[in-house]
């Protein structure tokens, strides 16, 4: 066995798979221009998937915007999500009355634990 060498493939180098027989979606070309730096990105999406009305500008990272029919879109403002905190998901689980209740509670452990570790240090 020594004389012969284990052949192989590498992990990750190459697909086992074939395309055949395989039905490709349907695709649309979509254009974005960044007003920032005048950049054009084009990408693919699914022929019957909604565009984004912004992307990221690959050259400048500003937004660029989707071209329909050679002109520039108006962004919607309702598109935008605006970002939850900790704080706002958690005043949709407790209420503020509650919040100070446990607080308290937990100041008053730290403070009665703290008052307690002091005495043994001074004993």
């Amino acid at each position: 066995m020594a004389d012969r060498s284990l052949r192989g493939i590498r992990l990750g180098a190459q697909s086992l798979q074939s395309e055949e027989g395989v039905v490709f979606m349907e695709r649309r070309e979509t254009t974005y221009k960044c007003d920032e730096c005048g950049h054009v990105t084009t990408l693919m999406f699914a022929a019957d998937a909604e565009p984004p009305q912004k992307w990221e500008c690959r050259a400048c990272n500003a937004e660029a915007v989707l071209i329909v029919d050679g002109k520039t879109i108006t962004p919607d403002a309702t598109d935008e999500k605006v970002a939850r905190t900790h704080w706002d998901m958690l005043l949709e689980r407790r209420s503020r009355d509650e919040l100070e209740e446990l607080l308290e509670e937990r100041l008053a452990f730290i403070r009665a634990r703290r008052g307690a570790g002091e005495q043994k240090i001074g004993a």
